[in-house]
């Protein structure tokens, strides 16, 4: 369900000593450009406030979450179901249905689909299930030429880079980075205006386009009851490469299946609107069939999902549509980006999905949390991320997964939160350390978390003893130090 692919601005130094992801050093690549990193923060937020916007015109807005929570939680009780009526009606249609165990599966089957036809040029569309089964290096490792035709998925394949986002994949190039890139790769002039580069990468694509031999779209949706797929985009490159193309092939995760036509109008009113605060995004793409001469095949994969299905504390995590509202709204992945965590689908939705698939290399990645709880506020089908990234904090450190400094630190905070005397006492001492030797209590030489915070002055007295001394009563003060005792 997710990969440790990283990207090539943090892959080099995002592992620890014993070769597992660290979301913590692979961030820090990330903070080195303080304007970078403000900027994205900006960014992010500002995407966040237009989903709260866009959800506030809509008055059934709760209504449709509690629909759509509802809605996956009944198709994932019924999964292996829906699955099977899908492929039924899919294949009523005259669709080849083709099904994968995993990334590996996955990969050959579009490879012996593309082989058997000799097609040699692909274009793409966006798709995360793609991203997560690495299918782009292993078909160009076949000699396939493979093209992605959404913008920001083409702007990180001429860097060679990887998406950071799963709605916004170059959203951590400025419009300058891109002048830069289409300057040196496409021979455009050096300008950075959005319109003259968005020109740019359309002449660009339709050669591209015009003469692939297939189309690889991603599936938003898959109904059951019809056997259609509905994909979901903004800028029509998936239909204009479907329909230019004589083979279309569509790549879905098993959790993509809803049961009717008429649960898609659910979705379709949260989607656009928790992604990027639009009303409804301008191509939603319905394809029932091939169209006369031409060949549709549909290639579903699993890939660790029918695992994390049989997690009773993480099943939920399955009816993400993957809008990105968690992401967006994160303060842990504004400020430290989506290459910082080393799968293919970041933030706080990547950080419940990828301890499933490898629990030893994505430890670090469930801490990478504040757990302030907005995560769940925004998701459109009521996902409580803040529980499974506890939980799978627990199950880490239970799994000796935790830094032993930090399993020693928790048990002994612990022993101490138990008791008012040892809480008081702690509070005493620690407030005298940090005034002498501030760096060290505060753990800036250790913690990169402190490193990039700046602490509060340390008070004289804590609040119990300015109570004790302003607002109680003597004779009250002298009960409780009795009762204390």
């Amino acid at each position: 369900m997710s990969d440790a692919s990283g990207g090539t601005r943090a892959d080099a130094v995002g592992r620890d000593q014993a070769g597992s992801w660290s979301h913590a050093a692979a961030a820090e690549v990330f903070l080195r450009d303080a304007e970078r990193t403000t900027w994205h923060d900006k960014a992010l937020w500002f995407v966040r406030q237009r989903r709260d916007a866009a959800a506030g015109t809509v008055a059934e807005w709760e209504t449709l979450r509690e629909l759509a929570s509802a809605i996956k939680a009944h198709t994932m009780g019924r999964l292996d179901h829906y699955l099977e009526e899908f492929e039924q009606a899919a294949a009523a249609n005259g669709v080849t249905i083709h099904w994968a165990r995993d990334a590996d599966e996955h990969n050959a089957a579009v490879h012996s689909i593309l082989a058997a036809r000799d097609v040699h040029r692909l274009v793409k569309s966006k798709s995360m299930t793609t991203e997560e089964c690495g299918l782009n290096g292993y078909l160009i490792s076949q000699g396939i030429q493979v093209v992605d035709t959404d913008l920001g998925e083409r702007i990180v394949q001429l860097e060679r880079d990887t998406p950071s986002h799963i709605v916004m994949p170059a959203i951590h190039y400025k419009k300058e980075d891109v002048a830069a890139l289409f300057h040196r790769e496409l021979g455009t002039e050096e300008i950075p205006d959005p319109a003259y580069l968005t020109e740019a990468a359309r002449q660009h694509l339709r050669g591209a386009l015009v003469e692939a031999g297939a189309a690889l779209t991603g599936v938003n949706y898959a109904v059951a009851e019809t056997g259609a797929v509905v994909v979901v985009t903004n800028e029509g490159n998936a239909d204009l490469g479907v329909h230019l193309a004589p083979l279309h092939i569509a790549s879905m995760g098993i959790e993509k299946v809803i049961p009717r036509m008429e649960d898609l109008g659910v979705f379709l009113r949260l989607l656009a609107r928790s992604a990027t605060g639009q009303p409804i995004t301008a191509y939603t793409s319905h394809f029932l069939r091939p169209r006369q001469g031409a060949e549709m095949h549909v290639v579903i994969v699993d890939n660790g999902r029918s695992a994390q299905l049989g997690r009773s504390d993480f099943r939920e995590s399955l009816h993400c549509i993957r809008c990105g509202a968690c992401i967006n709204t994160c303060p842990v992945y504004r400020r430290s980006g989506g290459h910082s965590y080393g799968v293919s689908t970041p933030g706080p939705i990547g950080s419940v999905l990828a301890p499933g698939v490898d629990l030893a290399a994505h430890a670090s990645l469930p801490f990478a949390s504040t757990l302030c709880g907005s995560c769940a506020d925004v998701c459109p089908v009521k996902i409580d991320l803040p529980r499974q990234l506890y939980r799978w904090r627990q199950i880490a450190v239970n799994a000796g997964h935790a830094p032993w400094w930090k399993r020693l630190g928790v048990r002994r905070m612990g022993a101490t939160l138990a008791r008012s005397g040892r809480y008081r006492l702690a509070g005493g001492l620690a407030r005298k350390l940090m005034k002498r030797a501030p760096g060290l209590m505060s753990g800036r030489r250790f913690n990169a978390w402190a490193r990039a915070r700046e602490l509060p002055v340390v008070p004289s007295e804590s609040f119990r003893e300015w109570y004790q001394r302003e607002r109680v009563p003597p004779r009250e003060r002298a009960t409780k130090r009795e009762r204390d005792k």
